[in-house]
């Protein structure tokens, strides 16, 4: 909850700012509320998920159970923004959740929780995203989706760090609020992207980010991913260049 609360701080403070700069302030479309107060609570569920995975499974396994949040997205959008998806589509949503289980491993016992854990995180933020699009599409400003999310997660993780709040050293301090301001970009980023285009369209480029993982946590943190979750990764990721590819191609 510590580490929720400050990801979200420095993300909350940047758009608050933002936002007092901009032509329309803190201006709010009154249709947006239900929306935002949506995705805050499923993001929120997201973000608290992820970082209970990131602190249980390795660095490269957690995020790429939160990168199937794109496929839960697909299927939400079916209902909650009446977009068609084909066979195909709904055929990725399979194949990648078959890609999961090699990671989470399903054995019933701790990891296996932790594991799950993590896949409902990229539930909730498969979720969140489509309501951001559905905000998108309806005219709200993407600052102010941000705002009302990284605000909502403050809120909703304050009671919590001050209940069990644990002394930081300096470093430690400068590490979260580095952790928040990297996730700040990549916020604004990614809500700009899902409020101009359809999620099957540009999910695939988030799929870099597992690299990334991979590396810092095999050079900074020692972590070797097993040969379970290497099929794994290539089964998530090959499905979505395959989906991306198929629907740039039949758009």
């Amino acid at each position: 909850m510590q580490k929720a609360f400050f990801r979200n701080f420095v993300a909350a403070t940047v758009s608050l700012i933002m936002l007092a700069r901009s032509e329309k302030g803190f201006y709010i479309m009154r249709s947006s509320w239900p929306d935002l107060f949506l995705r805050g609570l499923f993001g929120t569920a997201g973000v608290i998920c992820n970082f209970y995975a990131i602190d249980r499974l390795g660095l490269a396994d957690s995020n790429m159970l939160n990168k199937l949040s794109p496929f839960f997205a697909i299927v939400m959008s079916v209902f909650l923004l009446r977009e068609k998806a084909n066979t195909v589509e709904w055929a990725s949503v399979v194949i990648s959740f078959t890609g999961a289980l090699f990671i989470i491993k399903p054995s019933f016992n701790i990891s296996s929780l932790h594991g799950f854990i993590g896949l409902f995180g990229a539930v909730g933020a498969g979720i969140a995203y489509t309501y951001v699009r559905k905000l998108g599409k309806n005219g709200e400003r993407g600052p102010v989706i941000v705002m009302f999310f990284s605000t909502f997660s403050c809120i909703a993780t304050l009671p919590f760090l001050i209940a069990g709040y644990k002394p930081m050293s300096p470093r430690q301090l400068l590490i979260l609020l580095l952790a928040g301001a990297c996730a700040t970009g990549g916020q604004l980023s990614i809500t700009k992207a899902y409020t101009k285009a359809p999620a099957k369209e540009i999910s695939v480029f988030d799929y870099s980010q597992i690299l990334f993982a991979s590396l810092l946590g095999l050079f900074f943190l020692g972590e070797v991913p097993d040969r379970y979750s290497l099929i794994g990764y290539v089964i998530i990721i090959g499905i979505a260049i395959f989906k991306w590819r198929y629907t740039l191609k039949h758009s």
